[in-house]
């Protein structure tokens, strides 16, 4: 599996070396007016599949590694509830909906302004427990 994997890494680095190269030689005159659009898309489409491989492994080994371990499962779905909840005390108690005129001319909605406020107060929160977090357990390897 490791040395298929290599190879395929190989080939993957190797075309886009190419198309890079293919975009360099084009210049930015060229890139812009839409010139060289066909190595950016080729290489725009080489970067989707390997995201998107990235993102499906990292979700299927997660998953694989919650759903093994139960104490994994408990804390994790612990962790989500908490989260949930925080997020309903920003969403129902601390964001305000105001309908607000934009500058494009259109209006955003007091529902949306609600939920972007709610967004706001939990990255907020979020950002709070955080840095308490390692500013606790900091102080706690401290002492020890």
């Amino acid at each position: 599996m490791k040395k298929i994997l290599t190879i395929v890494l190989a080939i993957v680095g190797v075309l886009s070396i190419l198309f890079l190269a293919m975009i360099i030689s084009a210049g930015d005159d060229a890139v812009k007016a839409g010139d060289a659009s066909g190595s950016v898309d080729s290489i725009m489409f080489i970067a989707y599949i390997i995201l998107g491989l990235v993102i499906l492994f990292v979700v299927l080994f997660s998953l694989k590694n919650i759903f093994t371990n139960p104490d994994t499962l408990k804390r994790t779905l612990r962790s989500l509830g908490l989260f949930a909840l925080l997020a309903l005390i920003c969403y129902f108690g601390l964001a305000q909906g105001v309908e607000t005129p934009l500058k494009d001319g259109g209006t955003l909605s007091a529902g949306g302004s609600k939920l972007l406020g709610a967004g706001l107060w939990l990255f907020y929160f979020l950002i709070f427990i955080a840095g308490a977090s390692m500013l606790f357990y900091g102080i706690k390897k401290m002492i020890k």
